[in-house]
């Protein structure tokens, strides 16, 4: 077996590892990142950037359906042709994919060592058997992969993960999404706008990262406008046809439904990549996915020379928290066997390309302790601008410290959303007050004037000695 030394050892090549293993080099260290699959990030070849190529088309159909609210109307019959819509966003993405396979390859050829890496102990590697790397620090960085409850394994062949879907040839007829996070509800509506019929059914009745319940509803009713969603359903059972796939369930009204899909597409969250890393056999605390107990300020095991990084710490499966992150472990690792620093953890912020879009930013509603804040809110159904243009669905609540009156955070779902919060991110990032947050300006007509209502709103509250917390 041929052997390797070297400072800090990364495993997986995504955006996390790529991350802490360029950290850890600019801190002069040693390095080699190990990667067992194909290159490319999860964000660029499965998650999103194709997505939001799927979205883009989907927007320019709906763009079409709607015209006629404008006066504008468009003669003959709207054709969507599957293949070129997956044509183009397999063109897209693997375009996007290439930019990142071409950034591994400029990487000197002996730090990139290709196979599956098992964790022998806590300072060294074994690559598919054939390569051992004694580390000083080593960073796991190994990603995550859709998670598929056992109840849709009765889809057999007919069973799709987001992964799947970007492979398509064209567009299927009909797909049932089981899970409204993040990803099921922007293929959800995307597929829907292209033309699929599409069911969406979760559990639990949550909606994307939304705890706030004025705000989910709001997303409810909004995106139940365009297809079937019920974030709570009952689903009775799910069986291989001839023709598909049918799905047993109780719809919302409470009556007893029985629908056939060409696909059954599984949207029920993802499970971190450690399994078959060895990490069980190293004394380590688990946590019940086998994640190790780590401290989210400097990303170390314990008081191990172990780090983790990315959607394998299984976190904020986020792009921009995984790049922190491998930043983080990668400077932290090459400190050993000094002692790690805390990194800078930005502002939580998630965005849903859904239309409305969904964010939140900051702490959200159930993070907040009950009776510690006030909330300030604003409906976008009459906003000036979202109006104009045919826009104005959705809901923003805005929550600040009742003491303090500094800025907390948000949860909306409505126009521009994705801009609204980046605004509100920075704000909470400066520790800014709703006072002063208000001396901003705002120009008119625009969707930000939903927000100035909304602090508006929470200023008064805040001002009120009667104001009751949200």
């Amino acid at each position: 077996m041929k052997s390797l030394v070297v400072d800090v050892a990364v495993i997986g090549a995504g955006t996390a590892g790529l991350a802490a293993y360029r950290a850890a080099r600019a801190r002069g260290a040693r390095a080699v990142i190990v990667e067992s699959g194909p290159h490319g990030t999860t964000c660029a070849r499965v998650g999103c950037m194709p997505s939001k190529l799927l979205i883009a088309a989907a927007e320019a159909s709906h763009a079409i359906d709607h015209a006629a609210g404008f006066g504008v109307h468009v003669e003959g019959r709207k054709r969507i042709d599957g293949r070129e819509v997956m044509a183009r966003v397999r063109r897209e993405r693997d375009r996007f994919v290439g930019f990142v396979v071409k950034d591994v390859e400029a990487l000197p050829a002996q730090d990139r060592v290709t196979g599956r890496a098992r964790l022998v102990d806590r300072n060294t590697l074994e690559v598919d058997g054939a390569l051992r790397i004694t580390a000083r620090a080593i960073v796991i960085a190994t990603g995550s992969r859709p998670a598929v409850p056992a109840m849709l394994e009765a889809a057999g062949d007919r069973l799709v993960v987001n992964d799947d879907v970007f492979s398509w040839d064209t567009l299927p007829a009909s797909v049932a999404v089981f899970g409204p996070g993040v990803i099921g509800l922007e293929l959800g509506q995307a597929l829907s706008r292209l033309g699929v019929g599409v069911v969406v059914l979760g559990r639990g009745g949550r909606v994307g990262p939304l705890t706030d319940p004025a705000v989910r509803d709001a997303a409810v009713r909004a995106l139940s406008e365009e297809l079937y969603l019920d974030p709570d359903a009952h689903v009775k059972r799910v069986a291989r046809t001839a023709q598909g796939v049918e799905v047993a369930y109780t719809r919302v009204d409470g009556s007893e439904c029985a629908e056939t899909f060409d696909y059954v597409l599984a949207a029920t969250g993802r499970r971190p990549n450690v399994d078959g890393l060895g990490l069980e056999g190293l004394g380590l605390d688990l946590d019940d996915s086998g994640v190790p107990r780590f401290d989210p300020a400097t990303l170390r095991i314990g008081d191990t020379n172990l780090f983790i990084a990315g959607d394998a710490a299984n976190d904020i499966p986020l792009l921009h928290e995984a790049a922190d992150e491998g930043r983080i472990a990668g400077d932290n690792a090459a400190r050993i066997p000094a002692a790690s620093e805390r990194g800078l953890r930005r502002t939580p912020l998630a965005v849903v390309f859904t239309d409305p879009q969904i964010a939140i930013v900051g702490k959200g509603y159930a993070k907040l302790p009950p009776g510690s804040f006030v909330a300030g809110e604003v409906s976008f159904e009459n906003q000036g601008r979202a109006r104009v243009m045919l826009r104005n669905r959705g809901h923003l609540r805005v929550y600040a410290d009742r003491a303090t009156g500094r800025f907390l955070g948000a949860e909306m779902a409505g126009p521009a959303a994705e801009h609204i919060g980046h605004l509100l991110a920075w704000a909470a990032a400066n520790r800014m007050t709703v006072a002063s947050m208000l001396e901003m300006p705002f120009y008119h007509p625009v969707v930000e004037e939903g927000l100035r209502t909304a602090l508006r709103d929470l200023d008064a509250k805040l001002r009120s000695p009667q104001a009751s917390a949200a």
